[in-house]
């Protein structure tokens, strides 16, 4: 079966070097991969000890941080590696302050490039994040001996482990994998369902991440000018539809201040430009700072400011849910003790379910509908604070999954 799956990655990683001369992010992918050798080989030697951390991209690095960085605590003698797939995550991090040494995509999950990566350093523990799974490595990992773990580990029912072509790659994680510490009870059941019995319910590790953001908040300059004691709605990670949704809303409710940060912050002189004399960008807060409090909406116009925008916000939309792209992070919107407003596209957000439940969020098939329940959200102060009470609540509850995953890794050693 192992042969199936060489050829699967042959054709594949044949398809990305196609795709990449007319793909700019499949480009950066391909390319990146081709320096990953070298860059681990420069960076340490081959008696190095390395705690590696393996995540398919920016949702999933934020996730197993909190657990990456209390490993460093543990055993300051190590070295520290992260690996991306998507170069969407790895663009991100390796732009910005980070605890690792190195940086850089996982090579083709291909018998000899995995080998040779392999053999460059001595993991002492290797996890991945969620469900990105690969399967010569985590073979490579095993007959190494190394001490292999999935942290938020996350199971649901259209993967392939619950088809009929399922059971080559069930086996692989039954073998090759010490423990997954699971996000959610359902993702548990779903792996004890299918054998997985080296199973544990941990809980999200993003809880502690989303807290941690929380305590740590340091204001942003010029923001509070902007806001000027107006009701505030912080749009994060914007495509078209919640643009839309800003439109419509600010046509209901003319007082409101809108902090748009889009998920392609390359469009944000698009996004200006569409709403014209309204819109301003916050890299052009300083030289309109005697103006600011005259437009309605600041567009976010750089990289790693979102989180702590939330700290701003009477009322958060996320972006993504109102398309097949997926949600993003809505946690960190809740994490602020806020209402919370999306779209119903969220299949593999658990969390989202979660929110609603609590009476902490609400989803919408469109805009309009978004819209009209935010514009209710700003009449209706009462409605506000207590689903912001409730965001707080279910923030607060989460159990400490950091700390059970640490235990646990202890307890294999």
């Amino acid at each position: 079966m192992f042969f199936l799956y060489d050829v699967f990655i042959f054709l594949m990683v044949f398809l990305m070097k196609i795709l990449s001369h007319f793909n700019e992010k499949m480009r950066k992918g391909v390319e990146g991969r081709k320096e990953a050798l070298s860059r681990v080989q420069q960076n340490f030697s081959t008696k190095d000890k390395v705690i590696w951390m393996h995540a398919a991209s920016l949702g999933e690095y934020e996730q197993g941080l909190p657990v990456l960085e209390k490993l460093k605590i543990q055993r300051p003698d190590c070295k520290i590696l992260i690996t991306f797939f998507s170069p969407s995550g790895y663009e991100h991090v390796v732009k910005r302050k980070h605890i690792a040494d190195v940086i850089c995509y996982l090579p083709f999950d291909q018998k000899g490039a995995i080998r040779d990566f392999v053999n460059s350093f001595q993991p002492v523990v290797f996890f991945t994040v969620k469900y990105d799974f690969w399967y010569r490595l985590l073979e490579t990992l095993k007959r190494k001996k190394i001490p292999v773990y999935v942290v938020s580990a996350l199971f649901y029912q259209r993967q392939i482990f619950f088809s009929a072509k399922g059971k080559f790659f069930v086996n692989q994680l039954k073998k090759n994998i010490d423990l997954f510490f699971h996000q959610t009870t359902d993702s548990l059941k779903k792996a004890q369902s299918i054998g997985l019995y080296n199973s544990l319910y941990t809980g999200d590790t993003r809880f502690e991440r989303v807290k941690s953001n929380v305590q740590n908040f340091s204001k942003i300059p010029w923001i509070q000018d902007f806001v000027c004691g107006k009701p505030v709605v912080v749009v994060g990670s914007s495509w078209e539809t919640e643009e839309t949704l800003v439109e419509k809303l600010l046509t209901a409710c003319t007082s409101v201040k809108v902090i748009l940060a889009p998920h392609d912050i390359k469009r944000a002189p698009h996004i200006q430009k569409h709403f014209q004399d309204k819109a301003l960008r916050y890299s052009q807060l300083e030289e309109y700072w005697t103006s600011v409090q005259d437009y309605p909406i600041l567009i976010i116009d750089n990289i790693g400011m979102l989180s702590r925008l939330y700290y701003y916000a009477d009322i958060a939309v996320v972006g993504g849910g109102f398309h097949s792209a997926g949600l993003h992070n809505i946690l960190e919107a809740a994490g602020f003790a806020i209402p919370v407003v999306f779209g119903n596209h969220y299949r593999k957000n658990p969390e989202a379910d979660a929110l609603i439940r609590a009476a902490a969020a609400k989803s919408f098939a469109d805009a309009e509908q978004a819209a009209l329940f935010i514009q209710r959200l700003l009449e209706d102060g009462g409605l506000r604070k207590k689903m912001a009470l409730q965001a707080k609540v279910f923030i607060e509850e989460q159990p400490k999954a950091t700390v059970a995953i640490l235990r646990e890794m202890q307890l294999l050693d």
